[in-house]
């Protein structure tokens, strides 16, 4: 609290290349929406990344892992970029301590086709009608954090293994969240596995099934991942709540990304757990646009509005900013990377022009 108002306290991990202009960028609108609900914002801003090793030699400093744990809510820019290619600890490396210590086993990552972008899309409008996806993605298990082994042997005999390995716990926890969302969506869960070969995937969709029945007035299919990928593409408005593993998971939302046309103006959100959301647009760190003042904000400002549903409860703030950012695509208020000319900072000014709050703030 702040004398008698409430106070939202946010670390802010601006993180690396276009990292540190998105972010304050999505700060600013995050500020104008909270300040008109009698809120106010405490920024904590820490280090991750290729900025932390460059400065202590982490990508996490454990200074920034107490103040994110501690903090309401984290929010990060991006982190990583060619720079730090040859260093002995990757960037990201930073990003799965991060989600890790927060507890956050499931990424939610809305997918929704803004309206004025269908033609950025590689597929056609009419396949686009609708398409209005969640994806769950299960954030702490499967091959990622296998047991990896080495390249062995000599050329022509090498040789490499990684093992993927859930518990019930990790599926289950996942399923929830999904069955949860469904219920505040249009109640239907499509999970996606390899059931037919991957023992993973076996015991996944056993337990997705028992959560489901569970969740009586949510319908449930089991779809494989390879017949997913395709259905995705000709079918997006068929989903609703999709469910996955780590890896399928990440493929799979990037492959969606081909709906809104580019990865620029999807938003996401981690946790789960015991510990604050992460907050975080999709997007990377572009190193080769950074400091030009043309990144584009979108998936940020988008990522506030997530955080404005989730931490916040302010279901009335996250549709305000939704409805802003809708506005300003439909109007052509663009950054280059959309075929516009607009800057950051401009498009930044627009949406917070839109906002109902924008002309007390």
């Amino acid at each position: 609290m702040t004398g008698d108002r409430q106070a939202l306290r946010l670390t802010v991990l601006a993180g690396d290349g276009i990292g540190p202009e998105v972010t304050g960028a999505a700060l600013h609108v995050l500020e104008t929406a909270l300040q008109s609900a009698g809120i106010d914002l405490v920024r904590s801003p820490q280090l991750i990344g290729g900025a932390a090793l460059d400065a202590t030699g982490d990508p996490l400093p454990e200074a920034s892992l107490s103040a994110a744990c501690s903090a309401d809510a984290v929010f990060l820019g991006a982190v990583g970029g060619p720079a730090w290619n040859s260093a002995p600890v990757r960037p990201e490396a930073g990003l799965l301590r991060l989600r890790s210590g927060l507890g956050a086993f499931a990424n939610l990552r809305p997918v929704r086709v803004w309206p004025g972008l269908e033609k950025h899309s590689p597929l056609r409008p009419e396949v686009l009608r609708g398409a209005d996806l969640l994806f769950i993605r299960e954030l702490t298990g499967g091959i990622y954090f296998g047991r990896p082994k080495g390249v062995a042997g000599e050329a022509p005999n090498r040789h490499s293994v990684d093992t993927s390995e859930y518990s019930e716990m990790e599926v289950r926890r996942a399923a929830e969240v999904a069955f949860r969302a469904a219920r505040q969506r249009r109640s239907k869960v499509t999970s996606v596995d390899k059931a037919n070969v991957l023992a993973t995937s076996q015991l996944w969709r056993q337990v997705v099934t028992e959560v489901g029945q569970e969740f009586p007035d949510v319908s449930l299919e089991h779809c494989l991942v390879d017949s997913f990928a395709l259905r995705l593409l000709q079918q997006p408005g068929a989903f609703d709540v999709v469910v996955t593993e780590n890896l399928f998971g990440d493929i799979l939302t990037d492959e969606a990304g081909a709906l809104t046309g580019s990865l620029g103006v999807l938003p996401s959100a981690s946790g789960g757990g015991d510990g604050p959301w992460l907050y975080e647009p999709v997007h990377g760190s572009a190193p080769d646009i950074a400091g030009k003042g043309i990144a584009n904000p979108l998936g940020a400002i988008a990522t506030v509005a997530l955080l404005l549903r989730l931490t916040v409860k302010r279901e009335e703030l996250a549709a305000a900013v939704e409805e802003a950012v809708a506005a300003v695509i439909a109007e052509g208020l663009l950054t280059p990377d959309l075929g516009g000319s607009e800057s950051t900072e401009s498009v930044t000014e627009a949406v917070i022009r839109r906002l109902p709050v924008g002309a007390a703030a």
